[in-house]
């Protein structure tokens, strides 16, 4: 799966072998957890060094500006960026006063593994100090697929050859440093500084809570973590917490071989509309169930869960062990994004990082709900249930276009428009035509007929009429979509781009089918018999863009007039393209 010497190639596992620090903005996203509301970046736990800091909830966002030089009509006012939440991975370590630092004293050890049956993420590393006082370090975490709210750290420090005080911090920590934006790549998406606002700060014996809200979009984050413990006597314990901070201190003195064993259990919650004190409370349950299962019932819990995915999900593959890695790491990863998201977005980065502002794209329906259809349905109907939530704005922005039915956004985490460059967002009106094929999908492999009927034949219906306004019967007939950007985003505004012309030839066909399983969706949508004829029409009519000459069906109208981009003159670092060229050569050319 990766071709470098610090990876070992396993079945089921992706095994990091010594550390390069040159690589961490990699290898924070590989080994990075999720559940699908809560995402944690494989930052290392001492928290230093790192590329990004991440710790995520699933549609917590700051809304940004978009700035134009030239603003014009129907062009979004507002972005929105996923927020850099409450960390809860930080457990510094320090070994006779010197803090545990992979770029300090001797790093002699350093091992990752990803494990894809158990879901935990474990490191163990051997250090020597600058006073020369060598330690084991072992670190398993775990983001629960099972416990929604829930995330937990096994953390374990044992002296090698001598004794050792040895200080454990574990903190919670708000509006840490992110670090890491490309600022000339738009893909990497805003890093946002300090976006959290202190609100209220709680501890107990051995916990603490921290609660702060965003500052433009009103939400409000609760974090809280609680610690078990196995220490020899004489351990010091001490709690601190307030604003930005909270620490669970641990001094202990150990000799050679002796553990010291803590177990750190997080909980997550988020909302726009609850209190402070209800939000509190809610994190604080959660705790007390992790408290209940214990590590140890949570790793069992994880593994039941994994396994009954694997039995019906495991994809085999003999003569490749690198392909199969990859497959199993690509399904971990997509199980990963969308298990506990439960009627929210799936972002294209999954909760790994904040590439592409944690928005959601067409890239979900097409590439990710596909694969989940038929390995755990459940959290596709979650998935589409989200889409059917934004609806109301979906059709709204269809009228400020001019246009009937509903016209989902290109780019979003909270329902609006997030791309202010139009060409390659608004004029991408595939993504409706997307959502509606998973769908078709979902409910054609499901036989779920409550969802079809509450949620599916909507979105159909409502993208259908998309189709029917966006598009025109020319002279001769036939159906046309012109000036539209298909997933090819080097040729943008073509007319009767292919594969928009296909999937809104399909959407078409399933929202009349719709009406007929349906009728009482039909009638409250106020669906007439001639609007059902006239999608049949458009469906049937529809123009397919053909080579005769090449036989080759085009990628839109003009597609095969253009002239070829020369790639043989275009250098390795003019890659990727749009990043060295300007998009309007790009958009004439055949790249």
């Amino acid at each position: 799966m990766i071709d470098d010497h610090r990876f070992s190639c396993e079945p089921w596992a992706v095994r990091e072998t010594s550390l390069d620090l040159d690589l961490l903005g990699q290898t924070e996203s590989i080994f990075a957890l999720s559940n699908g509301h809560i995402g944690w970046r494989a930052n290392l736990d001492e928290g230093e060094p790192h590329a990004i800091a991440g710790s995520y909830l699933n549609g917590v966002y700051e809304e940004v500006p978009l700035p134009y030089a030239e603003t014009a009509y129907g062009y979004p006012e507002a972005g929105q960026a996923i927020v850099n939440v409450t960390d809860g991975k930080v457990i510094r370590l320090l070994v006779g006063d010197e803090p545990f630092d992979v770029r300090y004293g001797r790093l002699i050890s350093h091992e990752r593994t990803l494990d894809f049956k158990s879901g935990l993420l474990t490191r163990d590393a051997e250090w020597e100090s600058p006073a020369h006082l060598t330690v084991r370090v072992r670190s398993t975490r775990l983001v629960s697929l099972v416990h929604r709210a829930l995330a937990a750290i096994l953390y374990e420090v044992e002296p090698v050859d001598s004794s050792a005080e040895v200080v454990i911090q574990s903190e919670l920590v708000a509006n840490e440093p992110v670090l890491g934006k490309d600022r000339n790549d738009p893909r990497t998406g805003n890093l946002l500084d300090t976006p959290l606002q202190a609100e209220l700060a709680g501890r107990s014996a051995r916990g603490a809570v921290l609660i702060h809200s965003t500052k433009q979009s009103k939400l409000r984050i609760a974090a809280a973590m609680e610690h078990a413990l196995t220490a020899p006597k004489g351990t010091v314990l001490r709690l601190d917490s307030g604003g930005d901070q909270a620490r669970f201190t641990v001094t202990a003195k150990l000799r050679p071989g002796q553990r010291l064993r803590l177990v750190k259990f997080v909980a997550y919650g988020w909302s726009s509309v609850r209190s402070a004190p209800a939000l509190r409370a809610q994190v604080e349950g959660a705790l007390t169930s992790a408290a209940r299962h214990g590590w140890t019932g949570l790793v069992r819990a994880q593994r039941r869960y994994l396994s009954e995915f694997w039995t019906r999900a495991d994809v085999e593959l003999e003569g490749d062990d690198h392909v199969q890695q990859g497959i199993r790491f690509g399904m971990f990863h997509v199980l990963q994004a969308a298990a506990r998201a439960e009627q929210r977005a799936i972002p294209a980065k999954g909760l790994t990082g904040p590439g592409y502002d944690g928005h959601t794209f067409w890239d979900t329906e097409t590439f990710v709900l596909p694969v989940l259809t038929y390995t755990a349905p459940a959290t596709v109907a979650d998935a589409l249930r989200w889409r059917h939530s934004i609806l109301d704005g979906a059709r709204s922005r269809a009228r400020d276009l001019g246009l009937k039915g509903a016209a989902f956004p290109w780019r979003t985490i909270h329902g609006e428009e997030c791309s202010g460059y139009w060409p390659a967002s608004t004029a991408a009106f595939h993504i409706n035509a997307d959502i509606a094929d998973a769908v078709v999908r979902y409910v054609t492999s499901t036989e779920d007929r409550r969802f079809d009927r509450d949620y599916g034949a909507e979105l159909l219906i409502e993208t259908a009429r998309l189709w029917a306004s966006l598009g025109h019967f020319d002279r001769g007939g036939e159906f046309r979509i012109d000036g539209v950007t298909g997933p090819d985003e080097y040729s943008a505004l073509a007319d009767n781009n292919l594969y928009t012309n296909l999937m809104a030839q399909r959407n078409l066909n399933a929202a009349a089918s719709a009406t007929t399983r349906h009728r009482s969706v039909a009638r409250r949508l106020k669906v007439t018999a001639a609007e059902v004829s006239a999608w049949r029409k458009a469906a049937d009519k529809i123009y397919i863009p053909y080579e005769p000459e090449l036989q080759i069906h085009k990628q839109a109208s003009q597609f095969t007039d253009h002239e070829l981009w020369d790639f043989r003159r275009t250098r390795r670092d003019q890659y990727p393209l749009f990043l060295h060229f300007p998009y309007f050569d790009l958009y004439r050319k055949q790249v």
